[in-house]
């Protein structure tokens, strides 16, 4: 079986064209910033970094926003957005390499993975939040300030709601998905699939603690985003010498 397996990737590699070397090395780049630049902990690091603490009500959003856009949108996990769109690039790329070995697992993980990165796009509250806080600064009236606030609460609780743990109980699973394919064939290597694997239990086990033990899941959370860091540059690393593999 795993001969048969190792076979069919050889004859996928023999068959790729330029332009499916173009789109891998897309998702070269897409994983590649998503693990260095854009990656998921970007915001709690910059909070370290800077002192700025995330905003915990509007009043505290409107402030922050105020005193500065650019900390203050990144601190709302605006770079997120950024993250999500090159995961779901990346995904799609993935399915190329990967649908010899399991067509099947690689479908589903590649729609739940665009389902997710949707999800979590559609529940980022960082530009509504500077849209708020503009309309706040120029607010005339006590009657129009307590609205905007209440519209502010009623839009940071979005970020923490169904639609952000659906997003990420989705990214796990098909982290989980993928890497387990990985482990089928011989494309991408088993450490890769391993660290994949490690960050898809912490992700899973991140949403499950969460609710029971605010500490561990922190602890949680930053490790599975040391997990995904590494995982998507140990992705773009392959999917770049991929791209170098296939026939022009």
């Amino acid at each position: 079986m795993v001969n048969e397996i190792e076979y069919k990737e050889q004859k996928l590699s023999d068959k790729l064209d330029s332009c499916w070397k173009d789109l891998l090395r897309i998702g070269a780049i897409a994983a590649l910033l998503s693990g260095v630049l854009f990656r998921r902990n970007f915001a709690a690091e910059i909070s370290l970094i800077s002192g700025m603490l995330p905003p915990t009500s509007a009043l505290g959003g409107f402030t922050l926003l105020q005193e500065n856009r650019i900390l203050g949108v990144i601190a709302l996990d605006a770079l997120d957005i950024i993250n999500h769109v090159l995961v779901g690039l990346m995904l799609l790329v993935i399915y190329i390499p990967l649908r010899r070995t399991n067509n099947s697992r690689m479908l589903v993980a590649t729609v739940l993975g665009i389902i997710g990165a949707t999800l979590y796009i559609a529940s980022n509250v960082a530009f509504s939040m500077l849209s708020l806080s503009d309309q706040f600064a120029i607010a005339t009236t006590e009657v129009e300030r307590t609205a905007l606030v209440a519209a502010g609460e009623a839009i940071l609780s979005i970020s923490q709601g169904t639609g952000y743990y659906a997003s990420l109980i989705l990214l796990a699973i098909v982290s989980l998905i993928v890497s387990v394919v990985m482990l089928q064939g011989s494309m991408f290597g088993r450490n890769t699939a391993y660290v994949g694997i490690l960050a898809g239990v912490c992700d899973l086990s991140y949403v499950i603690t969460l609710q029971v033990s605010s500490l561990v899941g922190i602890l949680l959370i930053s490790t599975a985003g040391l997990f995904l860091t590494t995982w998507h540059i140990l992705v773009g690393r392959r999917l770049h010498l991929l791209s170098k593999e296939v026939s022009l």
